[in-house]
């Protein structure tokens, strides 16, 4: 019997359906040594109460009952993008959690059923390896990854003495670093919802980030660089096992002189180096641009991110991010956009731009 024969028997006797035990679910997920922050069914609650998607974590189960794999998948109907299904959306991983190669192929054979049972175009899956040889995958992003001193002194002195430079002289300009919770997430939004516009990009809703802060609010923390009591720069971060991420960080182009995105980064690094974190996550970024440049001066290394996508056609999928040259015009407007604006009307748009 071929290799293939034997996967497809093995995949035979899993049961794929959406989960109905949250707490054998949870279990499943927390014990997995593979799973990532965003496999967390809550995750799955925050997209639905925050954009209004259609989620459920689709669980496969061996002949006795036992959870053999997981994934959560988010389900999107839009005039303008079609349907399709992203595991998952808005955030940088996601994907297959499995204990098998067979118990995988079965998940994504049950997701792919689902896709075409609501008539979607295409099934994206967010890895950091390719999974499955047979699925289209990209590789335009990569990961930045800090491996994380014992100390905060310690981190201090690994520093590149530019970076060290840049940080005093945030300080010194009169910057002043505050974190908590929810209490910052207005100024914390001000300075996100500001640098989206000037990027181009629309914005995603305040709900959204307070859905994150209500749901997760032992294992995340705001961050608010202010001058002269005004919000210049902020970040949001989140933590699972030894790694702490962050996903969102955003920075108002007229400070940048006074170095306030360097003091910002810093801090978050101190605080991971102070509670004992091993790895610092500093988000996606394509290689060679600028946010890349400016992730790697502190050390980060890349690793590569694969996303794999299923398509009803059998084609490429539609590229939807802001690098897309069919774009340009669109983020050039936007650019223009007075902010009152472009942040009432971002989150309609962008709530179908995963």
């Amino acid at each position: 019997m071929s290799l293939v024969s034997v996967i497809d028997a093995a995949r035979s006797r899993f049961t794929v359906a959406p989960a109905a035990d949250a707490d054998a679910l949870r279990a499943y997920v927390s014990g997995h040594a593979d799973a990532t922050a965003y496999h967390d069914p809550a995750w799955l609650r925050v997209i639905n109460r925050a954009f209004g998607h259609e989620t459920h974590c689709l669980v496969a189960t061996d002949p006795g009952g036992a959870i053999a794999g997981a994934l959560p998948v988010a389900y999107f109907s839009s005039r303008v993008f079609g349907r399709f299904a992203v595991s998952l959306p808005f955030v940088n991983y996601g994907g297959v959690l499995a204990d098998s190669e067979a118990a995988a192929q079965a998940l994504l054979d049950g997701a792919i059923t689902q896709v075409r049972r609501n008539g979607g175009a295409h099934l994206e899956l967010r890895h950091t390896r390719q999974r499955f040889a047979a699925l289209h995958a990209r590789r335009h992003k990569v990961a930045m990854r800090l491996p994380l001193c014992a100390t905060a002194d310690g981190q201090w002195n690994a520093l590149d003495r530019k970076v060290r430079n840049q940080i005093r002289k945030a300080e010194k300009s009169g910057a002043r670093v505050s974190d908590g919770g929810v209490e910052l997430l207005d100024a914390f939004y001000a300075v996100f919802a500001r640098n989206m516009r000037d990027l181009g990009t629309p914005v995603y809703s305040i709900r959204f980030f307070a859905e994150v802060l209500d749901t997760f609010p032992d294992r995340t923390r705001v961050f608010v660089v202010s001058v002269a009591d005004e919000p210049v720069a902020a970040s949001l971060v989140l933590w699972h096992r030894d790694m702490i991420e962050v996903p969102w960080a955003s920075a108002i182009r007229e400070f940048n002189p006074l170095c306030v995105n360097v003091l910002l980064y810093w801090q978050m690094l101190r605080f991971a180096a102070e509670r004992g974190f091993a790895v610092f996550d500093l988000g996606r970024s394509t290689p060679g641009e600028g946010t890349f440049l400016f992730k790697r001066q502190w050390g980060a290394e890349p690793l590569p991110l694969v996303w794999e996508y299923w398509s009803a056609d059998g084609h490429s999928v539609r590229d939807l991010s802001p690098h897309n040259p069919k774009f340009d015009l669109a983020i050039r407007s936007w650019q223009r956009l007075p902010l009152r604006i472009a942040t009432a009307v971002g989150p309609f748009i962008v709530r179908n731009i995963p």
